[in-house]
C-alpha cells in the first residue's frame, strides 16, 4: 500500500501517448518527431509539436539531459545549404564544433520568412541539442525569431543585432575597399551586380557600394540584380559588356563574377584591359579563374568558430540575456582581373 500511495502522490508529466492522442497520431509517430526523423510529413510534425507545446511534454531524452548534463550537440538552421556562402559557413561551424567534440544537427528552412524560420527553430526545442546556430540571410523580415525560451543561440544575420548574439562579416568596410581600389586605378565609376533583393548580405553590399560611390563624388550607375549564380552573372555581364562606358564591375559574390568573366570573354572584351572585375567571398576557385579573380575574402573559418563559441559560452554560463555582436574583418585580395582602364 505504501508503494501504491507513493506512486499515487507522485506528480507525473504528460506521456508520449497523451501527445499522440491530442495530435491524433500514433505513439510511434510522436517518437519519430522527437528523434528528428525525416519520414514524418511537415503538417503532421507541426501538429505533434503543437501538442507537445500545449501539454508541456518533454521527451525522455530531454529529461535525461536535464538530469545528467548535456547532449553534446548543437543545431544549425539555414535556408539554403547548397549555396556557396551557407555551405562554407556550415563547414566552418562543423569544424569548430568538432574541435569542441560537439555533434551538429542540420535543419533546412525551405521558406525564407518568419513563418518558415520559427517552426524550424521550435522543432529544435524537442530534439537533442544544447544550443542553436542560425544562418539567416534571406527574407525581408527584421522581426525577432520565435525561439525556444532559454535556448542558447547565435545568429549570422546583422538584422537581429542587439536581440540575439550575432556574428557578421565587415561587409561595408570590405566593399569600400573594393570600390576604392577600382576608383584609385582610374575608373570613372563602378558598376554593381547584386544578389537577390530579399537577401540581407546583398542589401548590405549594395548599400556599401552606393555609399562609397556617393562619398567619392562619382556617378552611381543602375544596379543589376542577380541571384548569386554564375548564370545570372553571365546574363547581367552580357548586358554590361555591350556598353563601352562600363570599365569596372563589382559582383556580389565570386560565382556571379565567374559568369561575368565568361560574358565579357564571349563579347570580345578583355579582362582587365577593357573591364576590371571584382568578386566577393574568396572561394578557392577564384584563384584559378582566367584571369585570377580579385575578390573580397570572407573569413568563414573565424565566423564559424565565433558562432560556436557564442553558443558554448551561453551553455556554460547559463546566461542568455546578453546579445554580443562579433564583427569579423574581411579583406581585398588583389589579383589579375583588375587594372587601370585603357586610355583612349
Amino acid at each position: 500500500m505504501a508503494v501504491n500511495g507513493a506512486r499515487a502522490g507522485r506528480k507525473t508529466g504528460p506521456s508520449i501517448m497523451d501527445v499522440a492522442r491530442l495530435a491524433g497520431v500514433s505513439g510511434q509517430t510522436v517518437s519519430r518527431v522527437t528523434n528528428g526523423a525525416d519520414s514524418v510529413r511537415p503538417e503532421t510534425r507541426d501538429r505533434v509539436l503543437r501538442a507537445m507545446d500545449q501539454l508541456g511534454y518533454s521527451p525522455n531524452h530531454a529529461a535525461r539531459a536535464l538530469r545528467h548534463g548535456r547532449f553534446g550537440s548543437i543545431g544549425l538552421l539555414a535556408h539554403r545549404f547548397d549555396r556557396t556562402g551557407e555551405a562554407m559557413m556550415t563547414d566552418a561551424v562543423l569544424r569548430a564544433a568538432a574541435v569542441r567534440d560537439l555533434s551538429v544537427t542540420l535543419v533546412s528552412v525551405y521558406a525564407a520568412t518568419a513563418d518558415g524560420w520559427s517552426p524550424a527553430a521550435r522543432r529544435m526545442q524537442h530534439q537533442t541539442v544544447d544550443g542553436l546556430i542560425i544562418i539567416r540571410s534571406e527574407g525581408a523580415s527584421t522581426l525577432p525569431l520565435s525561439l525556444p525560451a532559454g535556448m542558447p543561440v547565435a545568429v549570422a544575420d546583422s538584422r537581429v543585432r542587439g536581440i540575439y548574439p550575432t556574428v557578421v562579416a565587415d561587409e561595408i568596410g570590405a566593399v569600400r575597399a573594393a570600390v576604392d581600389h577600382l576608383l584609385d586605378l582610374g575608373h570613372r565609376t563602378v558598376h554593381h551586380i547584386s544578389g537577390p533583393e530579399d537577401s540581407e548580405p546583398a542589401r548590405v553590399r549594395r548599400s556599401g557600394w552606393e555609399l562609397r560611390l556617393a562619398e567619392r563624388g562619382v556617378p552611381i550607375p543602375p544596379v543589376a540584380v542577380g541571384d548569386w549564380t554564375a548564370e545570372s552573372g553571365y546574363r547581367a555581364g552580357t548586358i554590361l559588356a555591350a556598353d563601352p562606358e562600363v570599365t569596372a564591375i563589382l559582383c556580389a559574390n565570386d560565382e556571379t563574377a565567374l559568369g561575368v568573366l565568361h560574358a565579357l570573354r564571349a563579347a570580345g572584351r578583355h579582362v582587365p584591359n577593357d573591364v576590371s572585375v571584382v568578386g566577393y567571398d574568396g572561394i578557392a576557385l577564384s584563384a584559378h579563374s582566367d584571369p585570377p579573380l580579385t575578390t573580397i575574402y570572407q573569413d568563414f573559418t573565424t565566423m564559424g568558430t565565433e558562432l560556436v563559441r557564442l553558443v558554448v559560452d551561453q551553455i556554460d554560463s547559463h546566461a542568455y540575456s546578453d546579445a554580443p555582436n562579433v564583427i569579423v574583418p574581411s579583406h581585398l585580395v588583389v589579383r589579375e582581373s583588375t587594372a587601370p582602364p585603357k586610355r583612349i
